[in-house]
């Protein structure tokens, strides 16, 4: 039940009143006091009650700015000096708020005004203390506005004491109206500078400067993402971070789970957080002074005061979103105070800038003069496309243009500038740092479906693999155009050949009886691809966690003091320095990773393949090498399921173990199906489900929610996983076919080899039938089987089969989510 607060002031008498206590106004009173103090009333008034924090303070009305413009004569003077503003110019909107701040800062208060603040001020003296600590904030009357925030125009002063310093401080605030920013600003927006008033809120000050402070948005900023809150956090006073002077800490927190109990703190990231602002005992209020090194090399707030900050950020949110009428993401600042450890909220505002992107977009390219009949320009007139350069098997479907970068040496990769296009023999995942900054990506060897190809289209740059000699012919500085956009083979061009996009809005897309999931394996991407219509996710790669986010072998890390190499030792040591039990990095970091996945997608099943790295590229990994065996064919070698039961990475796999289960289990995310990748025979299959139960992952049960107990998935990779289907159906909760493995086995050759790579095709007939018996299998037992592979993003007739024998989901790349969607409908119309 609402509780309502009767106010000391009636409407008339507040609308005349020079001062109010916070706790007098609410949202309402926008127009009486502005909009940072009528939220900060609000707050008090509502969620006081249930717990948030909110440091108490007065402000001064609308009314009174404009008694004291009224009473000077000021608003003829101010209109005469704006007559012949240009905003547009530079130096005339400068003279103008010069001499505007000017006219304002050299005309003394009434008195009657000096004397409401002071007496104001007084009051809270008596309070706290003499002399007590306030912030002085500026409050216009169209400011935290959904549609303009009007946040950072004016001015705001902190570590204020003593009468004349508050009056000092409110009366620049009320100058501040015509900083240049403010005034540009409402020029831009519409608003007539005279039809605004500027109200001023006193707060006792959160004793910040000694603990930490920062921002929290109730929605991602970025992808307009809902169910995540962003934490930021820094020492010091709280202004460093509204500025953007420091890197703060940010950490994220799901917002469904939390409020129902869980601690879903789904990413941490540490920031340099190389200033603090703290009191001055001289002449200014505050100072930055350097952050103690040992300090910037640890979070800032503890991860109970994260999950407190997040609950009270859904609090708000949940309150003006019930006021407003309609859902209001929130833009909050707060503060820990150093003397008593308290968390305080100090403003909240809505948030405006969230991205409004439609994802929901058919894009293709083209390059101009390839059709001249579509362009309808005659062919002498239209751009002429030159001869391509080198050639090779195109990856996605889009154009990119930018300047060569040859490196052949993954230890070079720090020469490469973002946005270039990196051309190389090969890469593995040392190679992905710099891929996910390439414009576009050129391999001399491998196939559709090599690392190269495959991490390009998780990361949605055009990328063309095997052509041969392109280290040769391509060279460093070398501006060319990369298209993917003209079928299987991708061409690259000499110069910036023009291009166009086409998008196309796909509002009423169809709903297919067939699931539509996605490949997702980067979490930072995770909260954008969620938009894009699907149904879940069919597979989330560990790998590209591990090897980018963790970037350290799970066994270098439980044999921490063993390691030989001293080199790789200090490395480790710098990149766990957070951590003195270095196996919990590991842990931490990929629940993160897959706890990120999870809540993008929930409540929609996200299934995490367990790691698949083969034994080279774990060899790759800080401290592999150690661990590794060297194999003649690590494709077929030591890898999967064979390594989770194995003595050399039993341990390693249970830090994975317990990954999952946290992200299930403290992070409530039990939307999470693990999978197990390269299952050579059922008996291997028990094995690896023992190991999980060792490690606390028990099939068919759930700590987190009971009633939602835990499936494990197996891959339908190998021959073998077909012909036993039916054993493995006896074991596994589902099946997700791996149709790149799957086609490289049935017929015999090197997937990553560019000479047999116009072998590789998943449409053959030999797959095809492995596919159908799979498919036939998993039916016959009641078991769900989906596919994972590149060739129903590839060809609509494969995606057409697999319809056609009814599998229950395909699993594609988020740039061909939209198209394979349409065409699976159709047919299923057609049957």
């Amino acid at each position: 039940m609402a509780t309502v607060i009767k106010k000391t002031y009636s409407r008339t008498s507040e609308e005349r009143s020079l001062v109010l206590w916070l706790d007098e106004v609410g949202i309402d009173d926008i127009p009486v006091v502005g909009g940072k103090n009528a939220s900060l009333g609000e707050m008090i008034q509502r969620l006081v009650p249930k717990g948030i924090n909110v440091p108490i303070g007065f402000a001064t009305t609308a009314y009174a700015y404009r008694y004291f413009i009224q009473s000077a004569g000021l608003e003829e003077k101010l209109r005469k000096l704006l007559s012949d503003l240009d905003v547009d110019n530079l130096k005339n909107l400068r003279e103008r708020g010069k001499k505007a701040r000017s006219l304002l800062i050299h005309t003394p208060f009434p008195p009657e005004l000096r004397d409401a603040i002071a007496q104001a001020y007084a009051a809270l003296c008596k309070r706290y203390n003499a002399d007590t600590d306030v912030a002085v904030r500026s409050s216009a009357t169209a400011e935290d506005l959904p549609d303009a925030s009007f946040a950072g125009q004016q001015e705001t002063y902190l570590n204020v004491t003593t009468t004349e310093g508050v009056l000092a401080a409110c009366h620049k605030c009320f100058a501040s109206l015509f900083t240049d920013r403010a005034i540009s600003y409402r020029h831009i927006k519409g608003f007539d500078h005279f039809s605004i008033a500027l109200a001023v809120g006193v707060q006792k000050m959160v004793r910040s400067d000694l603990a930490s402070s920062g921002v929290m948005f109730t929605i991602e900023t970025e992808t307009g993402f809902k169910d995540a809150a962003l934490i930021t956090a820094a020492y010091g006073l709280g202004e460093n971070v509204v500025q953007g002077t420091v890197n703060p800490d940010e950490y994220y927190v799901f917002k469904p789970t939390l409020k129902t109990g869980f601690r879903p703190i789904i990413d941490k990231k540490l920031g340099s957080k190389e200033l603090k602002m703290v009191y001055d005992d001289g002449s200014k209020f505050t100072k930055n002074v350097p952050v103690d090194p040992e300090e910037k090399n640890k979070f800032a707030i503890a991860d109970d005061e994260i999950l407190q900050l997040a609950r009270w950020a859904c609090l708000i949110e949940d309150h003006y979103s019930q006021v407003n009428g309609v859902y209001t993401p929130m833009d909050i600042e707060w503060a820990k105070d150093g003397i008593t450890n308290e968390l305080f909220v100090v403003q909240a505002r809505p948030e405006t800038v969230q991205s409004q992107k439609t994802q929901n977009v058919l894009r293709s390219y083209r390059l101009l003069g390839k059709d001249a009949e579509r362009e309808n320009v005659s062919a002498s007139s239209r751009p002429r496309v030159p001869v391509s350069l080198v050639t090779g098997r195109a990856v996605g479907s889009a154009i990119s243009q930018g300047r060569v970068r040859v490196i052949l040496d993954v230890g070079k990769i720090d020469q490469f500038q973002p946005g270039e296009v990196l051309v190389t023999d090969r890469t593995d995942p040392d190679w992905e740092p710099i891929m996910k900054k390439a414009g576009a990506i050129i391999t001399n060897s491998g196939g559709r479906t090599c690392h190269a190809a495959i991490i390009a289209r998780e990361l949605g740059v055009p990328a063309i693999v095997g052509c041969g000699n392109a280290t040769e012919i391509l060279k460093t500085g070398q501006e060319v155009t990369v298209s993917c956009a003209e079928g299987e083979e991708g061409r690259v061009y000499p110069g910036l050949l023009p291009f166009e996009v086409e998008e196309v809005a796909l509002e009423n897309l169809p709903r297919t009886r067939t699931q539509i999931l996605m490949n997702v394996g980067n979490p930072q991407e995770a909260f954008s691809l969620s938009s894009i219509p699907n149904d879940g996710v069919g597979l989330a790669r560990t790998e590209f966690i591990i090897a980018n986010h963790i970037q350290t072998h799970p066994m270098a890390l439980i044999q921490y003091d063993q390691i030989e190499d001293e080199f790789v030792k200090e490395k480790i040591a710098e990149i766990t320095a957070l951590y003195e039990d270095k196996p919990q990095y590991f842990v931490d970091k990929l629940a993160q990773g897959i706890g990120r996945i999870a809540a993008a997608f929930y409540p929609k099943p996200v299934i995490v393949r367990m790691s698949d790295f083969k034994s080279n590229e774990y060899a790759n990994l800080l401290g592999g090498r150690q661990f590794e065996p060297k194999e003649e064919n690590p494709m077929l070698g030591w890898r999967g399921a064979a390594r989770y039961y194995d003595e050399g990475y039993r341990e390693g796999f249970a830090l994975e173990c317990q990954a999952i289960k946290r992200v299930r289990d403290e992070m409530g995310l039990t939307n999470i199906i693990p999978m197990i990748p390269f299952c050579r025979t059922p008996d291997e299959g028990r094995l690896v489900l023992a190991e999980m139960a060792k490690n606390g992952l028990q099939q068919g049960r759930s700590q987190a929610k009971p009633g939602e107990g835990l499936q494990v998935y197996v891959m339908c990779e190998l021959p073998n996983n077909v012909i036993m289907a039916e054993e493995f159906a006896e074991i596994f909760d589902g099946f997700s076919i791996g149709s790149n493995d799957l086609t490289q086995l049935t017929l015999g050759l090197d997937r990553d080899s560019a000479l047999v790579a116009r072998l590789f095709d998943e449409r053959s007939q030999g797959v095809k039938r492995m596919v159908k018996m799979a498919i036939a299998a998993a039916k016959k037992h009641n078991r769900k089987i989906g596919i994972c592979g590149q060739a129903p993003s590839d060809y609509p007739e494969f995606a057409q089969f697999l319809v056609e024998q009814g599998i229950d989901s395909i699993s594609l790349n988020p740039d061909s989510v939209l198209k394979t969607m349409l065409e699976v409908a159709k047919v299923e119309n057609s049957q």
